[in-house]
């Protein structure tokens, strides 16, 4: 299982310190006022006032044409791939991308595509290792269509892709008359922590999606965008999907408040990641990758404690992590204190302690 379930025993220990997943979070006071007086409309038919502001604020943001906001970052991947590609088509994406990993197989199963996996540390593959997998143009192999990228990248470990390496891959692909995608599920954590805005950032990619209900704290709802035949083609898709909504200006004044003041504060939860990170470092044998953003890997196998036995132990002492490709995983988020992350670590010397 990629996650730690979320135990439902009601004689269990309850969860005070939730690092399971930025998903977590829950709306602020001020967002669910923001939700309450959201002026509303169809959305199916363009009709709301508020989803087409955010639509507008995400375009803009990105520096793209058009956006259309959806019910989930994976429907945003998917579409996105249904709009680019053709049955028998191939997408490059490193091989721990979610589109691989994280959304059931939906690139094979609904468009009949294959994804050819690059290796590379962090999450992230060179232009060197996308430039060998790339292939002649013949009637011998599937047309290499699409490259994607993860903005973070997740199971890397939160790790931010370099600007110049983001503009080389899109420059090859494109050069290779292939189309340019970035799953920006936590763009947004990468903008802050390198100061690059996120028009800068996405430069070069045909589309680029934001996801609202991780960091930014939003309960549902992301959007991508792009050019206006590209989304004009994605709206097609997220009606084929069941993705279109009614009186939507209720997700999506959520999601505009969480643009409007949860975006800087992102940087919180990086500052807590660090401490996080360098207090589970000073625990002897602990295996802690260092974070670039709000997330945090580590293994205390070498500490005498197994990863899903701390996870277990941390669970009974009201701590809820996730275990991920085989290390602990902790996400920080705006339902993290600086308190929290001390007493996490405290929590964890205590465990090594005893075992």
């Amino acid at each position: 299982m990629p996650y730690t379930p979320t135990p439902t025993d009601p004689k269990q220990t309850p969860i005070r310190i939730n690092l399971l997943s930025d998903t977590q979070t829950r709306p602020t006071p001020a967002m669910r006022e923001a939700i309450a007086r959201a002026d509303v409309g169809d959305e199916q038919i363009g009709d709301d006032p508020t989803v087409n502001l955010l639509c507008e604020r995400v375009a803009d943001l990105l520096g793209k044409e058009a956006a259309v906001f959806m019910p989930s970052g994976t429907m945003c991947n998917v579409s996105a791939t249904l709009a680019h590609c053709r049955p028998g088509d191939e997408i490059v994406a490193h091989e721990t991308a979610h589109i691989i990993a994280r959304e059931g197989g939906a690139h094979a199963a609904l468009g009949g595509f294959q994804v050819t996996r690059l290796p590379g540390p962090d999450g992230q593959f060179s232009v060197e290792t996308f430039r060998a997998a790339l292939h002649p143009r013949t009637r011998y192999e599937p047309p290499q269509t699409v490259v994607s990228v993860e903005q973070t990248a997740n199971i890397g470990g939160g790790t931010v892709w370099k600007k110049d390496t983001l503009d080389a891959v899109a420059a090859l692909g494109k050069s290779n008359g292939m189309a340019t995608h970035m799953d920006g599920a936590r763009l947004l954590n990468a903008c802050v922590a390198t100061g690059i805005g996120a028009r800068d950032m996405s430069a070069g990619w045909d589309s680029v999606w934001i996801d609202f209900s991780k960091g930014l704290g939003a309960p549902v709802g992301a959007a991508i965008a792009g050019s206006r035949d590209f989304i004009d083609e994605v709206w097609r898709w997220k009606q084929r999907l069941g993705g279109s909504m009614r009186q939507a200006g209720v997700c999506a004044a959520a999601c505009v408040y969480a643009l409007d003041h949860h975006v800087d504060r992102l940087a919180d939860d990086h500052a807590n990641a660090r401490a996080l990170a360098r207090g589970l470092s000073q625990i002897s044998g602990m295996e802690v990758q260092q974070p670039e953003t709000n997330l945090v890997f580590f293994n205390p196998a070498g500490a005498g404690v197994p990863g899903q036995q701390m996870v277990a132990k941390l669970r009974e002492r009201g701590v809820l992590l996730a275990m991920m490709d085989g290390r602990i995983r902790a996400c920080t988020h705006l339902d993290v204190s600086a308190a929290m992350i001390e007493e996490t670590v405290s929590l964890v010397r205590d465990i090594v302690r005893q075992a």
